[in-house]
């Protein structure tokens, strides 16, 4: 009997595309159990799928805390997250554990980016009020000043958190006619000479933005970063837009200022709670387009990053190094 090879055991949180899942399956070396549902894991299913694996492979809406841990036990070597956030994971105890973290950066930020930019002409060229009119047989006459909104060209722009993917956003909006790119975050980027970005403090950025574009990760600091303070120093013209995480916005205050007009309007990608509850209050708001956090949403992306998820957990597995490891 050969018994030697010990299968090791893994657990996926949810239906992932195709591309990840025949990488794992080629690869011979692991019994896989699935949740095979598009929609997350409830919690008992969790803890009951973790129990004794050696690897798991999760979504941001699976919350991969210390009960999760002590369910999966002392097999667990690698933990891979399909998403470049890991705010989802309690990365302090998966370091005392000495488990291995994988992720997907780089893989997303040209489709996050590119989303970015839409969501932001979307808002502020009020396109979602625009289509409505259309169908409601609100358009009638061509009129001077009907749906008219704010132009990119000439303008000011401000991204809080320059990294990866607010360089991508950057790229792709300056070719607008931008005249001015201003930038904020815990340092000066060496890389946003290629953008013509200019390092400030928030508070500059906030007030002299007339487009306020958050792409930062959220950690304790950026938690709540855009309250009641942060929205009353913005030009009542300026559009803000957070492709990043909901947290690092109070929605309640981002409520009052659209509908007080203190700001003219927001796009987000990203909300507390996902989902948003079709009774919340910002979904009253004809100045506010919320989108169902589809950053990463195109095809080849999702499929990219299932198969780095993919290869990630199996270096994790043996012991070997991972295309996209966390490093913490």
């Amino acid at each position: 009997m050969h018994t030697a090879q010990k299968i090791t055991k893994v657990f996926i949180t949810r239906r992932i595309p195709q591309e990840g899942l025949k990488i794992l399956s080629q690869a011979g070396v692991c019994k896989v159990s699935l949740w095979d549902s598009d929609e997350p894991v409830p919690r008992a299913e969790l803890l009951k799928g973790v129990a004794g694996a050696h690897g798991l492979l999760c979504l941001l809406s699976d919350k991969i805390d210390t009960e999760v841990l002590d369910a999966a036990g002392p097999n667990l070597k690698v933990i891979s997250t399909l998403s470049v956030g890991f705010d989802h994971m309690a990365m302090d105890e998966i370091k005392k554990r000495g488990v291995r973290v994988g992720y997907t950066p780089d893989v997303l930020t040209d489709a996050t980016a590119e989303l970015t930019v839409a969501l932001l002409l979307a808002t502020a060229r009020r396109l979602p009020e625009g289509v409505v009119e259309v169908i409601n047989g609100g358009w009638s006459t061509w009129k001077p000043l009907w749906l008219c909104g704010y132009g990119l060209s000439g303008s000011t722009v401000g991204v809080i958190g320059l990294g990866r993917i607010g360089m991508a956003i950057a790229r792709r909006l300056k070719p607008f006619g931008v005249k001015k790119l201003l930038y904020s975050g815990r340092t000066a980027k060496s890389n946003a000479a290629e953008v013509e970005g200019e390092y400030v403090p928030l508070d500059t950025l906030v007030s002299e933005s007339d487009f306020v574009v958050v792409s930062c990760a959220l950690t304790p600091d950026t938690q709540g970063l855009c309250n009641k303070d942060f929205f009353c120093k913005m030009k009542n013209t300026a559009v803000f837009i957070n492709t990043s995480r909901g947290a690092v916005v109070n929605q309640e205050d981002l409520y009052q200022a659209l509908s007080s007009g203190q700001i003219a309007c927001a796009g987000l990608d990203v909300t507390t709670p996902e989902p948003l509850p079709t009774d919340h209050p910002l979904l009253t708001l004809k100045n506010c387009v919320v989108l169902p956090h589809i950053g990463s949403a195109t095809y080849s992306t999702r499929g990219i990053m299932a198969e780095l998820s993919a290869n990630n957990l199996l270096a994790g597995l043996q012991g070997t190094d991972m295309p996209s490891e966390l490093k913490f």
